[in-house]
């Protein structure tokens, strides 16, 4: 039987991320429309967007976005995205809040909860809304062991005149660390 060299490696840690936002509005249609103009504010358009749930590991510190000569074209960008869509005359609002949870003990930073808001209230509102999510999530299963602190939000709000409308907020990651386990 043929050895074949190998190498194990555990799920993948999210290292450096960074916000975005955009709004977009088409008279043709959402998907390919609003949302891809929506993307292409941001910044972000030229990668195949997938998107997580809201965690963020200990290790991850915020970066700048990429720029053109960072961004290979087609690629792969893994994110926590907020996207409201909609039709004209209607408010789309998209929002994220993060906090850092630190432990209350040793102070050593153990992550980081995030929170997304999509809907069609005024920031005003959803940032409240945010900020309560937020602590929901911290409440039941956080505060007995860990502080939670270096909270930041980012909303983006608007009406579209357009047809269709998208709103988004993003925190995106560009890099990961590999973790070697055999």
């Amino acid at each position: 039987m043929n050895k074949v060299l190998s190498l194990v490696v555990g799920n993948r840690i999210p290292r450096k991320f960074f916000w975005t936002s955009g709004v977009g509005e088409s008279d043709i249609t959402i998907h390919a429309g609003s949302y891809h103009l929506a993307l292409k504010e941001a910044g972000i358009e030229k990668f195949n967007i997938m998107v997580y749930s809201s965690i963020l590991p200990s290790i991850a510190v915020e970066s700048s976005k990429p720029v053109n000569d960072e961004v290979v074209y087609g690629s792969v960008m893994e994110t926590i995205m907020a996207v409201s869509s909609g039709e004209s005359g209607k408010r789309l609002t998209a929002g994220i809040i993060y906090g850092w949870l630190y432990d209350k003990e040793t102070g050593k930073k153990y992550g980081g909860l995030v929170a997304e808001y999509s809907g069609h209230e005024a920031e005003e509102d959803a940032k409240k809304s945010l900020r309560s999510s937020l602590n929901e999530l911290y409440e039941n299963g956080f505060s007995g062991n860990y502080a939670l602190k270096d909270v930041r939000m980012q909303t983006r709000s608007f009406t579209p005149r357009k047809k269709f409308g998208t709103a988004i907020v993003a925190i995106g990651f560009k890099d990961y660390i590999y973790p070697i386990v055999g």
